[in-house]
Parts: structure tokens; C-alpha cells; sequence
């Protein structure tokens, strides 16, 4: 058997959490990882995900299907993560399969496809959706994306249709040292000023993709419960989710 969920084009699936408290709050969730993505970024916990995918095996979505059956009471919604999502043309049969199951959606995205995010939230296909901030809207996201010549205007539609209040939303921003301090946060905050959520991440030296980064300090409490402070200047619900230091 393998994870083909129609008879067109399948998508890879590349890992399965069962359960999970933490990747959305206040539900008990599921969560599916999709291989690849569209950036590069240099400080990616899930880089294997992105850069060697073939190395990891596939999980057959009909295990993941009738995982969801049997915990029907128990799971609240399914979180599809990655990787970005967004890249694959079939992501909403992903999505109606999750739909038949009865099952609420949250995606997990870095916001470059913003047609996408729009058709997939008309369909009413996902509930809610959390969206990376890297860094400002200028050559600053370049470096915190891996990617030249991004086109920001993408990541503007974006920000734009979730400030719409037309799903669900938070906006998330890892604290890495190098890319972010009191001057980024200020600079993303003018950006999603009225938000409906912005979560500051602790950030995770040991897993990144570039050696460089693997040898940065993540932030103390401190200065994370400044930048908290800072942050709800432009957004009411502002949260830390990681390990104090």
C-alpha cells in the first residue's frame, strides 16, 4: 500500500506525530510533515525534511487515516507542517481527506504562496493558520530565508489576507540572535500590528542547518520577557513558546 490519497499525483508524507500538545494551542492534535520547501533557511530545525528527504521514510497516509478513526473523540484537528505545504498542487486533497475524517485543519506555512493560503481558506478547508515572520520586510528576510531576490510582495499578501480576519491566525517569529533583536521586533511588529496572535520561539542552536548557527546562545529570559513587552505595543496576544534560559 502506499500513501497515494487519490488516483492523482500523491504527497509525500514524511512523518507522523500521534499526539501533540504544543503545535496548537488549546487543541489536542495530530500532526503531518511534508518533505521540501521553498526556502533555505540557514537556522530550519526540520532541515532534513527540506534538504534529504529521500532519506527518511514515507508514512502511508492510510495508516495516518486509520490512526484518525480510531482516536476519533480524542484528536481535535490535524496540523500540516513541513517542509512548506504550499508547495505541493495537491495539498487540498491532503485536506479533504482530513475533512471526511471530521477532523479541524492548521497549517504551518512560510506565507510565499498566498493564492494558495486564499483558495485553500474559500474552500473552507482549514480552520487556522500559522504563518513564520523571519525578519522585516527588506534584505534582512533574504539572509533569514537563504533565498536571493525573494519576492516580499509575497510574503505582503500574505500578512495582508490573515490581518483580513478571514481564518484563524497567529504569526510566529524564532528568536535567533543573529537575525533577530529589539530592532526586528519593532520592525515586524509595525508589519502585523493588530494580529490576532504572535508567538515569539525559543530558539534551538543544536538542530539548525548551518554550522554557524549551531554555535549561537539562544536569548535569556530577560531579554525574551523584553521583547515581549515590545511586541505587545502592536499585538494584543503575544506568547513565548520554548524553554526559559
Amino acid at each position: 500500500m502506499n500513501n497515494q490519497l487519490t488516483p492523482t499525483k500523491p504527497i509525500d508524507i514524511k512523518g507522523f506525530i500521534e499526539v501533540s500538545f504544543i503545535d496548537w494551542d488549546g487543541f489536542i492534535s495530530a500532526v503531518i510533515f511534508l518533505p521540501r520547501c521553498n526556502f533555505h533557511c540557514p537556522f530550519c530545525q526540520n532541515w532534513q525534511l527540506v534538504c534529504e528527504p529521500e532519506k527518511i521514510k514515507d508514512v502511508d497516509w492510510e495508516v495516518i487515516a486509520s490512526y484518525l478513526k480510531k482516536q476519533r473523540q480524542w484528536i481535535d484537528g490535524v496540523v500540516i507542517t513541513g517542509g512548506e505545504p504550499t508547495i505541493y498542487p495537491h495539498l487540498n486533497l491532503l485536506l479533504q481527506e482530513i475533512r471526511r475524517l471530521k477532523k479541524k485543519t492548521k497549517l504551518d506555512t512560510n506565507g510565499y504562496n498566498p493564492a494558495i493560503l486564499r483558495e485553500l481558506v474559500e474552500a473552507k478547508l482549514i480552520d487556522y493558520i500559522a504563518m513564520d515572520i523571519k525578519a522585516p520586510f527588506d534584505e534582512r528576510y533574504e539572509l533569514a530565508s537563504g533565498i536571493k531576490g525573494l519576492n516580499l510582495d509575497r510574503l505582503r499578501e500574505s500578512v495582508e489576507f490573515l490581518l483580513g480576519n478571514r481564518v484563524e491566525h497567529e504569526f510566529r517569529t524564532t528568536l535567533v540572535p543573529s537575525l533577530i533583536t529589539d530592532k526586528e521586533i519593532e520592525a515586524i511588529g509595525q508589519t502585523i500590528k493588530g494580529a490576532q496572535r504572535w508567538i515569539l520561539q525559543d530558539y534551538q542552536p543544536e538542530a539548525a542547518m548551518d554550522e554557524e548557527f549551531r554555535k549561537l546562545q539562544p536569548y535569556t529570559r530577560e531579554v525574551v520577557e523584553r521583547f515581549l513587552v515590545n511586541a505587545r505595543k502592536y499585538v494584543n496576544f503575544v506568547n513565548y513558546r520554548g524553554k526559559w534560559r
